[in-house]
């Protein structure tokens, strides 16, 4: 086996030095705009090689970050709540789990990467934004930051060339299925880039909501996103994106989603009923007309329920024979497009139970915040409805593919916002914060 050696070229290495002096001195409010930026523009193919730990960019990031807010004993000013707890027990639990199963060096070098930067991006996102004021100011930046990225990818598409590859990490040149270019830009697959652009949109709409005199930068935020959603040509951003719409168009019915939902989940039991297949066939039947591997997706859940001894206590190292077609990285492992059910394999029951319960309380809080504010703050109520969007379209997404790359950088991104937008911090000055690096 290869060992793996640093990897950083001479523009990575001077993107990494802009990065490091911004993260460290911008103003707080701004602090994680380089984390955005590497997200958006660099691949995890430039990484620093020490032992058997492996520093991305944005590893060092979040290391920077995290250096700056505890010398400023900045983290003193979070005040914990039942989602952080959540969000801790759920990635301890995961990490510990998957190296019972393991029980070998590489399994633990693993676990403290996935503790590293799930628990170092959340609680960095949750120290640095702490009101909607934060919130405007990055949805502007990263309208701006997006359209970069949606050119580079567009010509991708036309050209069939990827301009990140670079970095390393991404393919030169793009991948074709069924006749169609599925351009991807810096992240590692097609569908995880379109994830992207569809989460995005509703950021941009309750920007314009907040303030319309931002049109131009919301409307080159909406047009890239919609670029970068649609240039994959992968059925799940679509299908993400729809979501989204749908998702906007349910706030005039905001007072009326309790019964909404017995009525969407009556609508779900009753075609269960009536089907001759299991609901969730539905996936393969839209795949079908959109295109993309949508029976796959639901022979993987049939798969992980008729398997569900084997991976519910511990998860599982072999899933081979759950579906006809492995995978070329792995010869243990077929293709886990589903984050849910990727969840459960790495960490079991718990595991994903726990993931769970961190949405839900996310939609619960949204909901019981927008029904706390007065007429007066409708704009910041209908924020908090287009983050709970957000996190819909992340959701329908999950179904579709595994979250592994920088996309996870923008899930803890959401959940960091909503968790600070929706759960009563403790109100201080600038004056009365700790002084920062």
């Amino acid at each position: 086996m290869n060992e793996a050696v640093s990897n950083i070229n001479f523009i990575g290495s001077v993107f990494l030095a802009i990065m490091v002096i911004l993260i460290l001195f911008l103003p707080r409010r701004f602090a994680v705009v380089p984390i955005l930026m590497t997200a958006c523009y660099m691949t995890l193919g430039q990484v620093v090689v020490i032992g058997p730990f492996h520093f991305t960019m944005m590893r060092i990031l979040i290391f920077l970050g995290c250096l700056r807010a505890f010398i400023g004993k900045g983290f003193n000013t979070i005040k914990i709540n039942s989602i952080d707890k959540i969000v801790v027990a759920y990635v301890l639990a995961s990490t510990i789990i998957y190296f019972l199963l393991r029980k070998d060096t590489e399994a633990f070098v693993n676990g403290l990467g996935f503790i590293y930067n799930a628990l170092g991006l959340y609680f960095l996102f949750r120290y640095y934004i702490r009101d909607d004021n934060d919130c405007y100011s990055l949805f502007k930046i990263l309208a701006l930051l997006m359209a970069p990225l949606a050119c580079a990818m567009l010509m991708e598409k036309i050209t069939g060339r990827n301009f990140f590859s670079i970095f390393g990490g991404v393919p030169e040149f793009t991948v074709i299925r069924e006749g169609r270019l599925r351009a991807q830009g810096a992240f590692s697959h097609p569908i995880l880039a379109g994830t992207f652009g569809a989460t995005c949109i509703p950021l941009f709409i309750a920007l314009w909501v907040k303030d319309n005199t931002r049109k131009i930068i919301v409307i080159i935020g909406l047009v890239s996103a919609t670029i970068i959603t649609v240039t994959p040509s992968s059925s799940g951003p679509v299908m993400a994106y729809a979501v989204v719409i749908i998702g906007l168009f349910m706030w005039r019915l905001r007072d009326n989603m309790r019964m909404i939902r017995w009525i969407a989940l009556f609508i779900i039991l009753a075609l269960h009923m009536v089907m001759k297949a299991p609901v969730w066939a539905l996936i393969g039947k839209i795949g079908s007309v959109i295109g993309g591997g949508g029976w796959h997706r639901v022979m993987l859940i049939d798969a992980a329920i008729e398997h569900f001894r084997e991976w519910w206590l511990l998860g599982t190292d072999y899933t081979l024979h759950w579906m006809p077609t492995g995978v070329t990285w792995s010869a243990r492992h077929t293709d886990i497009t589903n984050y849910f059910i990727g969840i459960g394999v790495r960490g079991g029951l718990l595991s994903l139970i726990l993931f769970i319960s961190i949405l839900v309380l996310c939609f619960k809080n949204i909901g019981l915040k927008i029904k706390e504010l007065d007429a007066a703050e409708s704009p910041l109520k209908f924020t908090l409805w287009c983050l709970g969007v957000s996190l819909s379209a992340h959701i329908a997404s999950f179904v579709s593919v595994s979250y592994f790359d920088q996309i996870i950088v923008y899930l803890y991104f959401l959940l960091a916002m909503i968790v600070s937008l929706t759960v009563n911090q403790t109100k201080m000055e600038d004056s009365q914060l700790p002084k920062e690096l």
